[in-house]
């Protein structure tokens, strides 16, 4: 028999360090992601998308689904009330409107800081179950990067998580999410559910499914299910968030109590002994930079150099000049840079008009974070109005709007190196970013990506070695680095040493 669902979507990355507050018209034009998207809408604009929300209409079926409304904004300071509020009553209020339901389904995040609330996942919930009552089952699919509370997992009836990163099964785990809602209403009775919370953090960088100890530990996963256990997942903490629940925890639910428990307690030993695994693989930019030339100077691929602590996609402001500095510094030739938010400097470009000569100062939002400003001088190289296809393994299917753009080609005594400079945040995902502005990743002897992690399902493949460099940013990726003041009293700082609150 069919199901009536009622699906929406909000998700946002919170990084409280972050010098860029998220305001309702963050969601609303959120650049790389799709625009708030309203109704039958959503089953357009996400078909073929690798989004939870699109995996799960995928599987669907022949259900009758309700689509509300879905919102995201790019990773960014804390959500002002007015945002959280808007989009949360609209969502809230298309429940009570949408007649008789059988279960409702919410793509979220997991690691949204709103004013007023550490854990907005969780006051979500509490305002769906305040009209859905304790009893209707409410589905949720995760981001991988979550920092989830006891009152989130209290509230969601059933959870899906991310199991890659970069995340490359987003769409997937809203289909696993459909399919586990689908064996809970079958059952007829709410899950047995267990819920761990890990006490060490886990640094970004060293967080890939593609390196250990991350690939054998969500390799683990699928061995855990079955046998009385329905799903077994875990979120892996997203650190640059000053707040108590920030870090890793399990989720598991299924038919039999203790088969449960056993899984949820399993995943956490691993957890726990993995501690001594995890490396933060970050050097100075300058080392990173000299690093790449060498290798250049003999490889037939490019040289990637990540710049993850200025990551827009983890709440940086992707205009600091660590990196490229460096490479100017080093006199890298060459070289090209991807992506640079300045919106005047991409204005100063397109008032000059391609093929001009431009004197700009780049970057250098926040000083305190990534300034000074950079003087530089530069060729108008081409110019774009920033909406193309993404064609990455993540991204691959949407659209990019970076607003007005430029490819600019520094004039320099030494080096030769090409910006791309943009109107709207993104993090460097996708080689389109580069391929777009007449750029040809391939062809490069050094790329430099302002992303942490996720450039590497789409770079990894073509790169003959892949660097990241520690340079300033609003996304501090060393635990150590990190001033905290509200974590949970006993939590390790990084793994291995540094308790919060103690001596």
């Amino acid at each position: 028999m069919a199901r009536r669902i009622a699906i929406a979507g909000f998700q946002h990355e919170t990084n409280t360090f972050s010098p860029l507050p998220t305001v309702w018209e963050d969601f609303r034009d959120p650049g790389a992601w799709p625009g708030l998207t309203r109704g039958a809408a959503i089953l357009d604009t996400f078909a073929g998308t690798n989004i939870p929300i699109a995996g799960f209409v995928g599987a669907a079926g022949a259900d009758e689904l309700v689509p509300l409304l879905w919102a995201a904004a790019e990773p960014a300071g804390t959500v002002t009330r007015d945002a959280f509020d808007r989009i949360t009553g609209e969502i809230v209020a298309g429940i009570e409107g949408a007649g008789p339901l059988d279960a409702v389904y919410l793509d979220l995040h997991g690691a949204m800081v709103t004013e007023g609330y550490d854990d907005g996942e969780a006051e979500v919930l509490a305002r769906v179950r305040a009209v859905v009552g304790p009893d209707l089952p409410v589905a949720v699919s995760l981001d991988l990067h979550g920092n989830m509370s006891r009152a989130f997992f209290e509230r969601a009836s059933c959870v899906t998580i991310y199991r890659t990163y970069p995340h490359l099964d987003m769409a997937e785990t809203g289909a696993r999410a459909y399919r586990l809602l689908c064996d809970l209403l079958d059952r007829g009775a709410p899950f047995a559910k267990a819920w761990r919370q890990l006490d060490y953090l886990i640094p970004l960088p060293s967080q890939s499914t593609m390196h250990a100890p991350c690939d054998r530990l969500y390799g683990m996963v699928p061995g855990l299910e079955g046998a009385g256990v329905s799903s077994l997942d875990f979120v892996i903490g997203f650190p640059p968030a000053d707040i108590p629940d920030v870090g890793a925890s399990v989720f598991a639910y299924g038919t039999d109590r203790h088969a449960v428990d056993a899984a949820a307690e399993a995943m956490l030993r691993a957890l726990g002994a993995a501690e001594p695994d995890f490396r933060d693989p970050l050097v100075p930019a300058r080392e990173a930079v000299r690093e790449a030339m060498r290798i250049a100077a003999r490889a037939e691929a490019p040289v990637v150099i990540a710049d993850p602590q200025d990551n827009p996609g983890a709440g940086g402001v992707g205009d600091t000049t660590g990196v490229l500095r460096a490479l100017l510094e080093a006199g890298a030739t060459g070289a090209a840079l991807s992506m640079f938010w300045d919106p005047a400097t991409a204005r100063a470009a397109h008032d000059a008009g391609q093929g001009a000569g431009i004197a700009v100062s780049l970057g250098g939002f926040d000083p305190a974070t990534g300034g000074p400003p950079l003087p530089v001088r530069a060729v108008v190289e081409m110019l774009s109005d920033g909406i193309f296809p993404f064609t990455g393994p993540m991204y691959g299917g949407s659209t990019a709007d970076i607003g007005p753009s430029a490819c600019l080609r520094l004039i320099h005594d030494r080096a030769d190196i090409r910006v791309v400079v943009g109107s709207n945040r993104c993090q460097n995902a996708d080689r389109a970013l580069f391929a777009a502005f007449g750029i040809d990743p391939r062809a490069q002897r050094i790329l430099a990506v302002k992303s942490a992690m996720h450039f590497m399902g789409d770079y990894a493949p073509i790169a003959a070695k892949v660097l990241f460099a520690k340079a300033p940013g609003a996304n501090p990726c060393p635990i150590a680095d990190i001033p905290y003041t509200r974590l949970r009293p006993g939590i390790r700082m990084r793994p291995g040493r540094g308790v919060f609150g103690g001596a």
